[in-house]
């Protein structure tokens, strides 16, 4: 069982006892909170493994439908290995802009270089994974 350290401390940001940090978010559906998984740096999505300007969004798992900021970080805690969304479910809302929080399809975001609602820019050299995330 994991325990927070310190929920309230930094704006909804909770650490844990196993090493783990979890960032929570405003839901973009009601009674939907989003919360992202992993080792979260800041209220942005950047984690301890991709914390560039660009590095602001955060992706939601085939596997478990929860976001993480990155393949590192659910590898790390999610406690399952990843699978990747399949390509007739390119429709799902499944990327996380960590500037605006509006989450975007998955076709939405393989076509974009950044955020349709805020233009906030995204990492070019996350298409170097893309096959962690997606199937191709």
């Amino acid at each position: 069982m994991t325990v927070p350290l310190d929920a309230q401390a930094s704006g909804g940001t909770a650490a844990f006892s196993d090493g783990r940090i979890e960032q929570a978010g405003e839901p973009t559906e009601p009674g939907r909170a989003l919360r992202v998984h992993g080792a979260v740096v800041d209220a942005q999505t950047r984690c301890i493994h991709y914390a560039s300007a660009l590095d602001v969004v955060a992706i939601r798992f085939a596997c478990c439908r929860e976001y993480y900021p990155c393949h590192a970080c659910h590898e790390q805690f999610a406690g399952h290995a990843a699978t990747v969304w399949p390509q007739d479910r390119r429709d799902e809302r499944a990327i996380l802009c960590g500037v605006c929080r509006h989450e975007l399809t998955i076709s939405e975001y393989r076509a974009a270089d950044e955020c349709p609602a805020c233009g906030a820019g995204f990492n070019p050299g996350c298409r170097l994974h893309a096959h962690l995330y997606f199937e191709l």
